[in-house]
């Protein structure tokens, strides 16, 4: 028995020792912490690491390869010596050096920090990464040359499309990334040995790269990589198996997310940063909070989230706005994560939030009964006097959840008062508009707009303001509620598609729809108002995808306010489309999927329709999947970035949107309607029944009489 023990031993250590032999030793300037070393030493490289270029170049065997990764950037580029590109030649070595900023008598004549700019495949490389196939580099820093290279591999190019440089790379200034200089050295003008820590995407893009880079270093046909290194990925594999609370798991890691990111504000920091940095509301971009600063409790509010951006260091730009929609939004969150996990701190947030929100965007002309205005939410701190109907609605639909949640009547008269608001601002045919401006309003006042024939086929902007109604008419029976939001739903839908006005694709505007559809239907069920909610959601459901996403769609260009990005020069100069064609394999989570929860959640409750249960429940699996994990970057784990790819299981898509790009995250629109649809799931109820425990019907009615009825001003 002992014998067979001994050769079982010697077997095994005969095969790794072969193993290990088959792989090569590459002599490394730099040291074993990038990720790079890493995985190539995880991959079964033998790395000899070395201090300096002179020491790496004399180390190496002769036609053997060598890599000089640079430890100093982005501060220090890589310097290489005439006598250094002597001996690489007189060695026949082959050398992959990055961030260079000398290369024998060539030199660096200036250093750019990328921003719109993605990088793309000049040639075909590998079939991972073909001609105009793109990567993200995010905002690498770049060493520009004096003299340009003959034979480039990638570029960066500000270029249009999702993972294609559509347009080619005609009209658009190029830089060189990843060239040959001569036969014995291959440039990375920027870091590509640090690929997690600077989140470089799409992942298998990235890893071809490499496949391709290692082939020509080691001389070989063809290099695989087996293994690799990421830190922000989904939380499970598109086929893993969840446990029977993976739900209740994501709403805790979702509202610990807030935490992580510190987006409650801290009287402590809110001058020096959320102020600063919110400025005049123009561009509220700033860093990422550091991440000792304490939290807040909500009483001065929730920041919206994280900007697209991505320094050269994996960390990631904030949005330091303070809208009043994400208020609302977020206290549902905070009060459906508090009830379910039996956190009174997470209750007290919900309270500060709903507390902030009606004191801070109610004030002065929204909290005097005599003005037009009296009752509506301002738009954001910097924009008090611009009133989006779609985000006082989401605003109050957030509050009444919560509120209903606590079982707290508090807010009750401002949450009727800013529907009425609303209301008394939406015309004849149930249509209210993108947005009002207080100085019209203040001038022409509320009755012109209640009188007005607008019609307006949008649902990203009617849609939930009929919810609202809807709700309210169960509490009051006021009937002009009911009757302006069952003309403008048959407008809209006589009006579908082809009259339709979409803002970032049309799967928005049919997410949107199903939730004023299905409480229409609670309100009033008859056969008309089911064929309507069946065939929408129908039309939402044709782009279910199998693991539970909704594919992006586009619509008539002639009806988009932010259609398909029209040429290389126009990326990024507006919001955009998540793709660039239909078909491109992507799920928006702030104006599709999140939206499209809400709403199957209510029509299949309301129905209790087996295929749309099974619908609904497919989706929140594919949420809890995809939902971010992150260790290294703390304040993204737990949160839903605004774009998935499904088809390669990761985050990536078009980042032309210059306000809400692929990586955003969104503290109201994004998490707030995920986690508190997820506490519905898990409660087995709806927000319909939810919002049905308030009891406002004295309120409402004096309200109503106050502002419409009997109202003089």
């Amino acid at each position: 028995m002992r014998k067979i023990s001994l050769i079982s031993i010697f077997c095994t250590c005969i095969f790794l020792m072969s193993c290990s032999a088959g792989k090569e030793k590459i002599v490394c300037l730099g040291n074993s912490q990038s990720d790079l070393a890493q995985l190539l030493e995880g991959e079964g490289y033998r790395l000899q690491y070395c201090t300096s270029v002179q020491e790496a170049l004399e180390e190496a065997p002769e036609q053997s390869g060598v890599l000089l990764l640079n430890t100093t950037y982005p501060e220090q580029g890589t310097v290489l010596s005439t006598d250094d590109l002597v001996k690489m030649k007189a060695k026949s070595l082959r050398v992959l050096v990055e961030f260079p900023q000398q290369l024998g008598e060539n030199v660096c004549v200036k250093t750019d920090t990328m921003e719109l700019e993605r990088i793309v495949a000049c040639d075909s490389l590998t079939p991972q990464l073909p001609k105009i196939a793109l990567m993200a580099f995010h905002r690498c820093v770049v060493k520009e040359m004096k003299e340009t290279p003959d034979s480039t591999y990638l570029v960066a190019a500000k270029v249009a499309g999702f993972d294609m440089a559509v347009y080619g790379l005609t009209n658009t200034p190029t830089l060189p990334l990843l060239y040959q200089e001569n036969e014995n050295l291959m440039v990375a003008a920027t870091s590509i040995s640090n690929f997690a820590v600077c989140r470089y995407m799409a992942e298998h893009r990235v890893q071809s790269m490499f496949e391709y880079i290692l082939s020509w270093l080691l001389q070989k046909d063809s290099v695989k990589i087996s293994s690799w290194i990421s830190y922000v990925k989904p939380a499970y594999s598109e086929d893993a198996k969840l446990s029977s609370d993976a739900g209740k798991q994501s709403i805790a890691k979702g509202i610990e997310w807030y935490y992580n990111g510190h987006f409650l504000v801290h009287p402590s920091w809110k001058k020096e940063w959320a102020d600063k940095y919110m400025g005049d509301g123009l561009k509220p971009v700033g860093p990422e909070l550091p991440a000792d600063l304490p939290d807040g409790d909500g009483s001065l509010g929730v920041l919206e989230g994280h900007m697209s951006g991505i320094y050269h260091d994996g960390k990631q730009q904030y949005r330091y706005w303070m809208r009043d929609d994400v208020q609302g939004e977020s206290s549902y969150a905070f009060a459906a994560a508090g009830d379910l996990l039996a956190k009174d701190d997470y209750l007290k947030v919900s309270s500060n939030l709903l507390d902030y929100s009606f004191r801070e965007y109610r004030d002065s002309v929204r909290n005097n009964p005599k003005s037009p205005s009296y009752g509506l939410l301002g738009w954001a701190y910097t924009h008090k006097g611009t009133y989006y109907g779609d985000d006082n609605a989401r605003s109050i639909l957030g509050s009444l959840a919560a509120s209903a949640i606590m079982n707290n009547t508090s807010w009750d008269k401002q949450i009727v008062e800013c529907i009425v608001g609303n209301f008394r601002t939406t015309g004849k045919n149930g249509f209210r508009g993108g947005n009002l401006l207080d100085t019209d309003l203040q001038k022409k006042g509320w009755r012109q707009y209640f009188d007005s024939d607008l019609v307006n086929l949008h649902p990203h902007f009617e849609s939930w303001n009929w919810a609202c109604y809807l709700w309210l008419y169960t509490q009051t029976k006021y009937q002009p509620l009911l009757d302006r939001v069952k003309k403008g739903v048959t407008l809209m839908m006589k009006g579908y598609p082809n009259d339709w006005n979409w803002t970032n694709g049309i799967q928005q505007e049919r997410a949107r729809m199903i939730l004023p559809l299905a409480w229409l239907y609670r309100v009033e069920p008859t056969e008309q108002h089911k064929q309507w909610l069946e065939f929408m959601t129908e039309e939402l459901l044709k782009n279910q995808v199998a693991c539970g996403g909704i594919r992006e769609e586009l619509g008539n260009e002639a009806k988009s306010m932010f259609g398909c990005t029209p040429s290389n020069d126009a990326y990024g100069r507006t919001e955009a489309s998540l793709i660039f064609k239909n078909g491109d394999p992507v799920a928006d989570m702030l104006y599709t999927t999140n939206f499209a929860f809400v709403g199957l959640c209510e029509v299949a409750m309301a129905t209790q329709n087996p295929v749309y249960l099974k619908a609904v429940n497919r989706m929140r699996d594919f949420l809890v999947r995809i939902q971010v994990r992150s260790d290294k970057f703390k304040n993204v784990d737990g949160a839903w970035f605004r774009a998935f790819n499904y088809q390669d299981w990761n985050y990536w898509a078009s980042n032309a949107d210059a306000g809400w790009g692929v990586w955003s995250t969104l503290t109201g629109w994004i998490q707030s309607w995920i986690i508190g649809t997820q506490y519905l799931m898990e409660k087995n109820t709806s927000l319909w029944d939810l919002a049905a425990k308030k009891d406002v019907s004295a309120i409402a009615g004096s309200v109503i009489e106050e502002m419409i009825t009997n109202n003089k001003y």
